[in-house]
């Protein structure tokens, strides 16, 4: 886990970055972009911005196009805004956790749908034997 000065600068970079987008970057590509997550490498050498893209895959591709053509600018205002020897190069990952988490909201309603299947077919259910099959102390043999 990184320790608390690498996660102030990281969350330094992701309002820096966002910020930049937002304001300064006049791309007609850039879609609605949402700067998910920044991870700085163990030597502060790189940072790794995540983020997704509201909208089709034509959105996404278009956004990560000038995501890249804004790297310059966005490293530059990293630079004036985080007070550190070295700026970190930067690489732009689209962040997949939307995609992740309605697959599994997908696989969510499969398995209610299952359990409401299940409770339908048992809901008439006999027991078999007796309803506690269980010996008990006061029973008499």
């Amino acid at each position: 886990m990184p320790g608390t000065g690498a996660l102030k600068v990281a969350e330094q970079i992701k309002l820096i970055s966002a910020e930049t987008l937002s304001r300064r970057i006049q791309d007609p590509r850039l879609g609605f972009v949402t700067i998910t997550e920044v991870r700085l490498s163990k030597d502060w050498s790189q940072a790794q911005i995540f983020y997704t893209v509201l909208g089709n895959d034509e959105a996404r591709s278009a956004s990560a196009e000038a995501l890249e053509a804004a790297k310059g600018q966005i490293r530059t205002a990293v630079a004036r805004g985080v007070k550190m020897r070295f700026t970190p190069s930067i690489e732009f990952v689209p962040d997949l956790l939307p995609e992740s988490s309605e697959e599994f909201d997908a696989l969510l309603e499969s398995v209610k749908a299952q359990d409401a299947e299940i409770a339908a077919k048992a809901e008439g259910a006999v027991f078999a034997g007796d309803e506690d099959p269980y010996k008990h102390d006061d029973d008499s043999e």
